[in-house]
């Protein structure tokens, strides 16, 4: 959610944002819709005012002069019941108009309608030349028999896989290099449930919007619905269950800001993605991501501190990795809603001959916590909503596809990255 004081104080600020973010809401309907809320409330306030303060009076009433009094304390009861109807019926719209509306992009952002006018900012490493003819990650895989994708869809349907021997261990390795890196950053580790409920993607700005990608466990919900509290969600991401961790907290200034580490499977349905990226593991329904999840206090530019140390945790595993990639500024129009700045990471893919999306930074403002109501306490006794941020460390197995890309050899086995022998037994090659 965002600040609706700002808002109703720089509605043109706001009409803005939607513009540039390519958000299908109506400001000026919304502030409409507002003004008859807060008049329906001031109605509905008042009329209860005197509905309670005749019902203290009625009783010390006799004859003539209580019957009128309760004649009119029906009339009133009848018109407050029809005027709280309509208050619980605008404030239901009220409420998803406002679930819509976007924050405001920085400074920074690129002005832009689609992926194509995001910015690059960065490159590190160099792009590999092969003395052979290289092979794609699916080919490889399925050579040295890692990876197996008919088996997968066979059981689960397409987009899905087995990663198996050497394939299983290096996605195992990747992970857990990525959960040491952080280790001795000293973030906190979380495992967190893989299932959350309609009020914690709602809260992390998923829901309205995500419904279409999102498994319902029990039940599939349409645009816009909630399903009941009994019914679940599986994560897309641990950002929605490690940002709800806090939900309805006041946390300690003192220790701000918070640096978790979530590890979870994710699920997506990729619905809406029919044809697109279709070959091998770039786009499936399940994989495995240490996320970075960061709470601070609501300071921007100590916010855009700790945006700058999470994407380039970020680069220190690729560089790790030896991988060559590039840094992206999103533009408004590819960086949803409720981000304030937003950067990816793309790392080569040779058989894609281009930079793939591998990573993903956000800063987010007070956008979830307003949602989530994490607050905490100043030094001078004024709560305040947290500022959050999140990072995809590393997902597996996308990142399998330049790992074994990059490291092929002309034998067709793959070079293990010195980073990752460690966790492969000291093994040095699969062949």
């Amino acid at each position: 959610m965002i600040d609706l004081e700002d808002l109703r104080k720089r509605p043109d600020v706001y009409k803005k944002a939607v513009q540039q973010k390519n958000i299908n809401v109506d400001v000026d309907a919304f502030l409409k819709l507002d003004t008859l809320r807060r008049e329906l409330q001031k109605m509905t306030d008042d009329m209860r005012a005197r509905k309670n303060s005749a019902n203290k009076r009625i009783p010390s009433l006799k004859g003539k002069e209580k019957d009128e009094a309760l004649a009119e304390m029906k009339v009133l009861s009848a018109e407050l019941k029809l005027r709280e109807d309509e208050l619980n019926q605008t404030e239901e719209s009220w409420m998803k108009m406002q679930l819509l509306l976007p924050s405001l992009p920085h400074a920074r952002v690129p002005v832009g309608k689609t992926e194509k006018e995001n910015k690059e900012v960065k490159k590190w490493g160099d792009i590999p030349k092969f003395s052979f003819e290289p092979k794609d990650h699916v080919a490889l895989g399925e050579t040295l028999d890692i990876l197996d994708i008919p088996r997968g869809v066979k059981l689960a349907g397409a987009r899905s896989y087995f990663l198996k021997g050497d394939g299983a261990r290096l996605h195992r390795a990747v992970l857990q290099c990525a959960l040491d890196l952080l280790t001795k950053k000293g973030w906190t580790h979380f495992t967190p449930p893989y299932m959350a409920n309609w009020d914690c993607l709602m809260g992390t700005g998923f829901f309205p919007g995500a419904e279409e990608q999102t498994y319902a466990v029990g039940a599939q919900a349409a645009k816009g619905e909630k399903i009941e509290p009994d019914n679940l969600y599986m994560i897309g991401t641990s950002e929605v269950s490690v940002c709800s961790y806090h939900k309805d907290d006041v946390v300690k200034e003192k220790d701000l800001p918070l640096r978790y580490a979530g590890f979870s499977p994710c699920f997506r349905r990729e619905s809406g993605t029919y044809g697109k990226d279709t070959k091998g593991l770039y786009r499936i329904h399940q994989f495995d991501k240490v996320e970075q999840v960061v709470l601070c206090r609501a300071d921007e530019e100590e916010a855009m501190t700790m945006f700058e140390q999470i994407r380039a945790n970020a680069e220190e595993l690729l560089q790790l990795l030896k991988l060559p990639y590039r840094v992206l500024d999103i533009c408004t129009g590819d960086m949803g809603k409720g981000k304030v700045y937003m950067q990816d990471i793309e790392t080569w893919m040779p058989s894609r001959n281009a930079y793939g999306e591998t990573h993903s930074c956000s800063y987010l403002g007070d956008f979830q916590a307003r949602r989530l109501n994490i607050k905490y306490e100043d030094k001078d006794g004024r709560k305040k909503f947290v500022h959050t941020l999140n990072n995809t460390l590393v997902a597996s197995p996308r990142i399998l596809i330049p790992l074994l890309e990059i490291n092929q050899n002309e034998d067709g086995s793959i070079t293990i990255p010195e980073a990752l022998r460690l966790y492969m037994g000291g093994q040095e090659r699969i062949g």
